[in-house]
């Protein structure tokens, strides 16, 4: 049970719904502690295969609570960051952030942390924490340079302006932007698309190209031995995809 957030699973895909819509979903420390269980719980569990993280009500997360901090709430331990995602960098399978509003601050940084933004029409993003006396510690200002580039990114942080989901695809965070009313249905279609290829096949690519994007050296990152391509090419999925491509029927994935 969770307090939270609501989770519900089916079809190899969790969906993770932020539930404290009467604050825009910002988050407090009780809540990120939540939500790593969550995530812990989704990395450990074989059939799933996809995340969906989105919010309940107008905002995906207007970041962290302030007013919870101003009223002397406890500080909860929260290991893996902030969303329980933040800080996570082991997260093998692919995470979808379905932003359908407000994403300013820690609920930004949520979405960066994802491997996927898809947006309503209506969701707006920002890093305003400068306005505040504060900054972006969670991942944003290390994750959008590396995302859009150093000025692009800087022209949003040292401004704290508020970007709409077009703009945000034009600046190359954003991967697809959609009718509010379709967010869902149009982020299912982006996750059902995932879940029709190989898990480990996905888990592995995922993988390939974060550890490649930390290595200065192409050639270097293309020689590596990387474990998920050992675990990949050991499955049975490894046989099952060429056997199905050459019987003419879609493959039957086992992830393993």
């Amino acid at each position: 049970m969770t307090e939270f957030c609501l989770v519900d699973k089916q079809n190899h895909i969790m969906t993770v719904r932020l539930n404290r819509p009467e604050r825009l979903n910002a988050l407090h420390p009780p809540a990120n502690a939540e939500l790593g269980e969550v995530f812990d719980d989704f990395a450990a569990d074989d059939d799933m295969w996809v995340a969906i993280i989105t919010g309940e009500g107008r905002g995906f997360s207007a970041g962290n609570d302030l007013r919870y901090q101003a009223e002397g709430g406890k500080r909860v331990p929260t290991p893996r960051g902030f969303g329980g995602l933040t800080s996570r960098f082991d997260m093998g399978k692919p995470v979808i952030a379905a932003v359908n509003g407000v994403s300013m601050g820690g609920g930004f940084e949520i979405a960066l942390a994802c491997d996927l933004i898809i947006a309503s029409d209506k969701a707006i993003f920002a890093l305003p924490e400068p306005r505040v006396g504060l900054a972006a510690l969670a991942g944003g200002l290390n994750r959008l340079p590396r995302q859009i580039g150093s000025k692009r990114a800087l022209g949003m942080i040292l401004t704290g302006r508020h970007v709409s989901a077009q703009e945000g695809k034009e600046l190359g965070f954003v991967n697809d932007v959609v009718p509010h009313d379709e967010l869902m249905v149009r982020t299912l279609d982006w996750a059902k698309q995932i879940t029709q290829c190989s898990p480990l096949s996905i888990r592995a690519s995922k993988d390939v190209v974060y550890r490649s994007l930390d290595n200065p050296s192409l050639q270097a990152s293309m020689a590596e031995q990387y474990d998920s391509v050992k675990k990949l090419v050991a499955s049975e999925d490894f046989i099952e995809g060429p056997k199905a491509f050459s019987e003419k029927r879609p493959p039957n994935w086992k992830g393993r």
